[in-house]
């Protein structure tokens, strides 16, 4: 049978992503046979000509991970409030017309897995880092944050960047040294966003009853800080949650399902990172 609808993720290195994964769990769930997803390797210096060369009246979204998220935006024809707001974009639909419209779930998708979790508002909260998911992360808190958002920083370029954004999302923001890192774990709730082992020097300095800790990381898994905040009793999530949440919206925008599996493909996920993948 004729393969109908093509959804793929992009991106520069791309082998390792998840992504395929989730979405064909999402197809097999639903009896979806006539959806492929694949990955295609993709750097920023690419991406205007894979866009073009693709069959708008075969292909029904695309993934998109790093460096593209902003490369993508002058192809567009639209361009959700969401994504414009953190510059950022990580789905684009293929729309009825072949017209290309860009969104940005990592925010929805931060908030989703939040609330899965009974964290539904927080009188207060803490980044650390101030990278592009920095970025998506005070955008999901503008929704959920009733107070004061802090965030630590390498740098007065990066905290400037920080408390400009801030003020568009109407946040009342700080920023802060990173060297008092450790003081983030003080808030009801702490977003890291930063690589692996950046936070490993905070994990002694967990107060004896910390807020609830969303580590973006996949591996390794539980990250020092991650173990040391469960091992006191406060929530934790982490980077699986956010990939399963986001790549679900994207699965209902490119398939137009009103819900999309999230438990297949959150097992489906799950199994995958403990074969080993690195997921992204």
């Amino acid at each position: 049978m004729t393969t109908q609808h093509r959804a793929a993720v992009l991106g520069s290195p791309i082998a390792h992503s998840l992504s395929p994964v989730l979405h064909r769990a999402g197809y097999e769930a639903l009896g979806l046979a006539r959806w492929s997803y694949g990955r295609h390797e993709v750097d920023e210096a690419g991406l205007a000509s894979f866009v073009a060369g693709l069959d708008r009246a075969e292909w029904a979204g695309l993934s998109l991970t790093m460096p593209l998220k902003r490369a993508v935006m002058p192809l567009l024809d639209g361009i959700s409030a969401t994504a414009l707001a953190v510059d950022a974009v990580n789905t684009v639909v293929f729309g009825p017309d072949g017209d290309l419209r860009g969104d940005n779930t990592d925010v929805p998708g931060l908030v989703n897995a939040l609330r899965e979790r009974g964290v539904e508002r927080v009188e207060a909260a803490s980044v650390l880092g101030a990278g592009a998911t920095a970025s998506s992360a005070l955008a999901a808190l503008a929704q959920v944050c009733d107070g004061p958002v802090t965030v630590y920083v390498r740098s007065p370029e990066r905290a400037a960047e920080m408390r400009e954004l801030g003020e568009r999302l109407g946040l009342t923001l700080r920023t802060a040294p990173w060297a008092d890192g450790a003081a983030a774990l003080e808030a009801p709730l702490t977003v890291s966003t930063t690589p692996a082992g950046a936070t490993d020097g905070f994990a002694a300095a967990v107060p004896p009853a910390p807020g609830a800790l969303f580590d973006v990381l996949y591996h390794p898994w539980p990250t020092a800080l991650v173990a040391a905040v469960a091992e006191r009793g406060a929530t934790v999530l982490g980077g699986l949650d956010l990939l399963v949440h986001q790549a679900v919206l994207q699965f209902e925008q490119f398939t137009g399902t009103a819900a999309g599996p999230l438990d297949a493909m959150r097992v489906a996920g799950e199994k995958a990172l403990a074969a080993g993948a690195p997921g992204n």
